[in-house]
């Protein structure tokens, strides 16, 4: 199992969304996993700023050459911020899945951070994917 499949100080979802909670803000992407299953990301739609999300809601999509999907929120928040630079490089997902993040919530449910896998439960449940 790649060590690129899960990182620590990370929140998972088994949907293949990830967490990382800096300070107040909570940063949201996809995994290692999700992006190779994906293939080449060529389209991602994002809420808008100001949104209310509830945890497991849908965030937007992402679309590959393969299929398009369903993005989720890991947790409830506020969309504080979108990743601008997806709109013209959506590839940079495949390229950096825990770098790149797609939205920025506020106001954010850390006590919803207690239903999500972490890292080592993560590599394990991808692990029965395989």
């Amino acid at each position: 199992m790649a060590d690129t499949q899960a990182k620590d100080g990370y929140y998972y979802t088994e949907k293949h969304e990830w967490v990382k909670v800096e300070g107040d803000i909570a940063l949201i992407g996809i995994t290692d996993f999700a992006q190779n299953a994906l293939g080449d990301i060529v389209f991602i739609d994002l809420p808008k700023p100001g949104k209310q999300i509830k945890a497991k809601d849908s965030l937007g999509t992402i679309e590959s050459v393969k299929a398009a999907e369903d993005l989720y929120s890991p947790i409830s928040g506020e969309v504080v911020e979108t990743n601008a630079t997806l709109g013209s490089n959506p590839a940079a997902v495949n390229a950096e899945p825990f770098e790149t993040w797609m939205v920025k919530l506020k106001n954010i449910q850390t006590s919803e951070l207690g239903n999500l896998l972490s890292a080592a439960q993560y590599k394990e449940y991808v692990s029965k994917l395989d």
